[in-house]
């Protein structure tokens, strides 16, 4: 498989695993569910684009066609983690609030149907800003490592690698 889908896969993986513990550390629970669920801290998305892009810098160099579609490949999928499906995930909270008022204000007694989670719209589905900066810091570290690590026919790292082509 190609280095560069490996680095970035594990990226995502490592991140995605990642919000397993740090939501125990601010919870107290465990919730082995996050390893299937978008949202949280840090952001898988941002983690595996940020990966793709640095690995491709350390391999091809800045200049080239590659890291310029992996860059704008990334940005793109960043800004949606945290602008776009941040904001539906507010608005499915906003629902869900609405579908509780309204049951209320007809005087339905609380059966306690919206306490079901899998019964809610889910609201998990972006990113705060901090979650993405994050994913993408992480994903800069995995790319680096990802191309330290790799063998075969890599360049010998120097920051000219960076620049010339």
């Amino acid at each position: 498989m190609n280095k560069a889908i490996q680095v970035a896969l594990a990226a995502i993986s490592i991140a995605q695993f990642l919000k397993i513990p740090i939501t125990f550390i601010r919870t107290g629970k465990w919730n082995w569910g996050l390893l299937f669920e978008t949202g949280g801290m840090p952001s898988s998305h941002s983690a595996g684009v940020s990966s793709l892009a640095t690995f491709v810098a350390l391999k091809k160099g800045i200049p080239t066609v590659d890291f310029a579609l992996s860059t704008i490949f990334g940005l793109i999928v960043m800004y949606d983690a945290q602008g776009v499906r941040r904001q539906t995930g507010d608005l499915t909270i906003a629902v869900n609030e609405l579908s509780e008022e309204v049951e209320r204000l007809e005087n339905k007694p609380d059966l306690h149907y919206h306490d079901n989670i899998e019964r809610r719209v889910k609201e998990k589905l972006g990113h705060q800003p901090e979650e993405v900066v994050a994913g993408a810091l992480f994903g800069i570290a995995v790319g680096v490592l990802g191309y330290i690590f790799s063998g075969g026919k890599r360049k010998k790292f120097r920051l000219t690698n960076l620049i010339d082509h």
